[in-house]
């Protein structure tokens, strides 16, 4: 098992990048994209299924067929959105035609989007479980590499025990520290790290703000916050300006130094996230630019 996870480690490498960008965006440009992230170096891609109407497994496909070298990640697979013996079996041939070049992130999701699909909300760490048992049994080959998105103690010891490691999303790097303590040393820690390129902190806010605040209106973001000793003061809106610097960060050096603190405090992986701009193409020059400053660090 450790050589499992020294291999998801090594695949993922210490930087890669995460994206909404390729949403609503045209196929040959998003092959186009794909292929200008992995000439600049980056080794893994993370990807969302979220709540849109894209299937996460047809995506993930586009984009191993169009890079060489890219490990390509789910950041997340909805539970929700499809059958467990799918979801395994769809990886699973994913990680055979592409040479093992996948990495699947399993999540539970939210409540808004697990009742649209006619499922109840509650019990998610048995819901994840009893997900788990039926992934485990549906394929005979070799099953794709697996982590699970993890923000609490819970569905990260569930995460430890039952998969290759966690994806942790919009946290401080002391959620990280506490994610590394409860994981264990083994599993691998892969965190989504929201950046922006300007040095301008009040641009950066108003920015940061707007995208924060549709995730503190989920229960189990702003806990999560609550959890590490942010009140209700910070959580509220967009959150507060604590709130936001420990977030995000902003400009290079302040970006990589926020790359190093992250892998400092356990993580094994950090994949970055450009916020703030709504034009993909500005989002892969930002990636390809910071590109030489964070594959160093």
């Amino acid at each position: 098992m450790t050589g499992d996870h020294d291999a998801v480690r090594s695949a993922l490498g210490r930087v890669g990048v995460w994206t909404f960008g390729f949403d609503e965006r045209a196929s040959t440009a998003i092959a186009a994209d794909v292929r200008g992230i992995e000439r600049a170096g980056y080794t893994a891609l993370w990807i969302p299924e979220g709540g849109g109407s894209n299937d996460v497994l047809t995506n993930l496909s586009w984009l191993l067929g169009a890079s060489h070298r890219l490990t390509v990640a789910s950041g997340i697979a909805n539970i929700s959105a499809r059958e467990p013996e799918v979801l395994a079996r769809g990886a699973a041939f994913l990680r055979e035609t592409s040479g093992n070049r996948l990495v699947l992130g399993v999540g539970v999701g939210h409540a808004y989007t697990t009742v649209r699909r006619g499922i109840e909300w509650a019990k998610p760490l048995a819901r994840m479980r009893a997900y788990l048992d039926v992934m485990d049994e549906a394929v005979d080959s070799p099953a794709a590499p697996r982590m699970l998105a993890a923000l609490g103690d819970g569905m990260l010891r569930l995460a430890a025990e039952r998969s290759l490691g966690a994806h942790s999303y919009f946290v401080p790097v002391a959620h990280t520290e506490r994610a590394r303590a409860v994981l264990g040393s083994d599993p691998v820690l892969a965190v989504e790290q929201g950046v922006l390129l300007t040095e301008d902190a009040s641009v950066a806010r108003a920015s940061a703000r707007d995208w924060a605040v549709h995730y503190l209106e989920l229960p189990n973001y702003a806990n999560s916050w609550r959890r590490l000793g942010y009140g209700e003061d910070d959580v509220a809106g967009g959150g507060s300006d604590r709130l936001l610097a420990a977030a995000f960060a902003w400009g290079p050096e302040a970006i990589a130094d926020r790359v190093r603190a992250h892998l400092a405090a356990g993580a094994d992986h950090v994949c970055i996230q450009v916020i703030g701009s709504a034009d993909a193409d500005e989002d892969v020059a930002t990636l390809r630019g910071l590109a030489p400053l964070l594959l160093s660090v």
